[in-house]
């Protein structure tokens, strides 16, 4: 066993944690979201074992955020969502998180992040390398991350990567795959399959895995902020039962545009996990993980949104590959 303090540094790409955080709340049987310093426990806990050491012997010295966000104006003209955005602050802060926001920018009307991947790729070697940290975790799931993870390896850092591989299917009926790039696992000193090890100790009430989550409170049921739990009704109930006859699918026609077209409207309401886009006659369904370049939970009622008409797989017209537009 090391006498050696383990010093792990950690670094969170912000969309990719509030994606796997969002499935959790809404799609996953435990319905909550994830706390950040419950999973700093478990990373401690999990690297002690994989060092052959004592969690008392591992520190975090070195905690990183990276989003891009709305500007503090845009923010202010949206209401409650700069509260929320200064809640999650706080709850990053009271975790030894230092946060770094880019504003989104705005190209053809569509709000976009940029350059985040580099920044935390950058915030992370530069650390590494000046606080001599022997164990760098990364939250994140895209293959970009490879060169920083094949310098971390050059410098004898080893790489932790926390991969969740899971599959969501809507209320509509459409699936959305998530999955860590296999040559970032590959790379890894310690790939971590947080889907499986979050189910197998769930089932054997495993408290370091049970406090990955927030805990179930009057307040947390309150809160709209990604950090506090909002539960998800098991069936949605504005939703049609079917447009099916037997085996045969009655596809239902479009008033305005066509299949695969991109449209423009406003958001009509926001339910836990979906919502409805303005479009007569009947308005169209959408699901969290349809959208794209803002998080779920920042969108509001009558914001202006693009999206594409699409089908689901019961013929009932959909919206997909929603984003949000800046308002002329």
């Amino acid at each position: 066993m090391s006498d050696q303090m383990t010093k792990i540094g950690v670094y969170y790409d912000g969309n990719y944690f509030l994606h796997v955080s969002n499935y959790y709340n809404y799609d996953h049987p435990r319905k909550r979201r994830l706390s950040v310093m419950g999973l700093h426990d478990f990373m401690v806990n999990q690297i002690a074992e994989y060092e052959a050491t004592e969690p008392s012997r591992c520190r975090i010295v070195d905690a990183h955020y990276f989003r891009g966000r709305l500007s503090a104006q845009e923010a202010f003209q949206r209401g409650q969502v700069i509260y929320w955005d200064r809640v999650f602050d706080d709850i990053l802060m009271s975790a030894g998180v230092t946060t770094h926001y880019s504003s989104l920018k705005t190209a053809h009307g569509r709000r976009e992040e940029k350059g985040i991947d580099v920044w935390l790729a950058l915030e992370c070697y530069e650390q590494a390398v000046l606080r001599k940290l022997d164990v760098v975790v990364l939250v994140a799931a895209d293959g970009d991350y490879l060169p920083l993870v094949r310098k971390l390896n050059s410098l004898g850092t080893r790489v932790v990567i926390l991969s969740w591989d899971f599959e969501v299917i809507s209320d509509s009926g459409n699936s959305t795959v998530t999955r860590t790039a296999q040559d970032l696992l590959e790379e890894a000193s310690y790939p971590i399959p947080m889907h499986e090890v979050i189910d197998n100790r769930l089932k054997r009430n495993d408290p370091i895995v049970n406090n990955i989550f927030v805990a179930n409170s009057s307040e947390t049921q309150r809160s709209n902020h990604p950090d506090f739990e909002k539960n998800r009704p098991a069936v949605n109930p504005e939703a049609a039962e079917g447009t099916t006859k037997g085996k045969e699918v009655v596809y239902e026609e479009p008033e305005q545009g066509k299949v695969g077209d991109l449209m423009v409207s406003k958001v009509l309401s926001l339910k836990n996990g979906y919502g409805f886009i303005k479009y007569p006659p009947n308005n169209l369904f959408f699901h969290y993980t349809t959208v794209q370049n803002i998080d779920f939970n920042d969108l509001l009622i009558n914001d202006l949104v693009e999206f594409r008409l699409s089908y689901n797989d019961q013929g009932q017209l959909i919206a997909t590959e929603v984003q949000l537009l800046e308002e002329e």
